[in-house]
């Protein structure tokens, strides 16, 4: 198994007592970072809430019930929680009565656990987010050289665990992922009506990887509402499929104030999903420099979430067409980031940013210079 990075903060959670909530969408390796960390010790209760007679044993649990369950077991492991009928007070038991059992429930419906855990859990709790395979994590299970021969692989097959180890057969498994996962999670919920919609929006969110996305325009394309539409891609960010960057404004009366972009999590299921796997090589050169940046975000942001960052993240653009791909804010401190997929394509702080904005820093990311970025 490839280490994961949030092991020692998971370890660090439980000794103070905290139970752990792990979220993040299926197949991501919740359940095999789970097992990996716990399976050596003959004290641990592996539950799995995709198991009927599971669902059916926790259902309306007392203290003394759940004491009954767990028997010896002095670490629990709830997996996939989210299909547990009423797990937020089930959890809220066990923390309160049970400060023997060091708890961890996962799942990969996150509004669902969330607002359930959430409001039983507050403050005792520590969550923890698990995305697809970083490039941090595959540096460290091989070497930094293989891992930058490889992004033209990433940038057309991602990064989920199956697909990393699947070598030959990185297809096969995103179409498995996608048919068989992502659209049977998603539709599994009460607020996605057909499934065609959904596919749909997908396709076309994936087509514009990189640019600024319209709600009315994607409705007019699915002949949904605006709201709906922004409802739907709500529903996708929560069960961690694409996340939304907003735009950054300040100091300047033509910068865009309410746009935002849309990238995928992982590139894979973003390609599955428009179902093209063409080799980097011989693509548009426009194209692969949208699934650049799109890797090179998602990667970032990973990479910002495992360090328990606090620092806000944005693109900025004018109207006058003058943009900056990414702006982290920090402590007062801003930096601006470009993403250049050729080596050769030198990018300028744009005049109006740097005016506005004297302090900030700015720096353009390369395949010549990434691993800072990202490692």
């Amino acid at each position: 198994m490839i280490q994961r990075i949030v092991e020692d903060r998971i370890l660090n959670a439980l000794s103070k007592n905290k139970a752990v909530t792990i979220m993040g969408a299926r197949q991501v390796g919740k359940s095999t970072l789970a097992k990996a960390l716990f399976s050596g010790s003959g004290d641990v209760l592996f539950l799995d809430g995709d198991e009927p007679d599971i669902r059916a044993i926790m259902k309306e649990a007392t203290s003394s019930k759940l004491r009954a369950i767990f028997g010896k077991a002095t670490t629990v492991v709830i997996d996939e929680a989210q299909k547990i009928e009423n797990i937020g007070n089930i959890l809220k038991l066990i923390t309160d009565n049970m400060s023997d059992i060091r708890l961890i429930a996962t799942g990969s419906s996150a509004f669902e656990l969330a607002k359930d855990v959430n409001e039983s859990l507050t403050g005792r709790k520590r969550e923890i987010k698990l995305f697809p395979l970083s490039f941090g994590e595959l540096v460290a299970d091989t070497n930094l050289i293989e891992q930058k021969r490889l992004i033209p692989h990433r940038l057309l097959y991602g990064c989920y665990p199956e697909v990393v180890t699947s070598q030959g057969d990185e297809k096969e498994v995103l179409k498995e992922l996608v048919n068989s996962y992502l659209y049977k999670d998603i539709l599994n919920l009460r607020d996605i009506a057909k499934q065609d919609k959904l596919e749909t929006l997908l396709r076309a969110i994936a087509f514009q990887i990189g640019s600024q996305i319209s709600y009315n325009e994607l409705a007019n394309l699915i002949h949904l509402d605006s709201k709906t539409v922004e409802k739907y891609i709500d529903i996708l960010e929560k069960c961690y499929i694409v996340f939304r960057l907003p735009s950054y404004a300040r100091n300047l009366r033509n910068e865009l104030k309410f746009d935002k972009k849309i990238y995928f999590w992982d590139m894979g299921i973003r390609n599955a999903v428009i179902g093209n796997f063409t080799p980097v090589e011989i693509r548009d050169t426009n194209e692969v420099g949208h699934m650049w940046e799109n890797w090179l975000m998602a990667e970032r942001m990973k990479k910002l979430e495992y360090e328990a960052s606090f620092a806000s993240k944005y693109f900025w653009r004018t109207t006058a067409k003058k943009e900056i791909d990414l702006i982290e804010e920090e402590n007062g401190k801003i930096q601006a980031f470009e993403f250049k997929w050729k080596e050769t394509d030198k990018s300028i702080c744009p005049k109006a940013f740097s005016e506005a904005y004297p302090e900030a820093s700015f720096k353009t990311i390369t395949p010549a210079n990434f691993h800072e970025f990202l490692l």
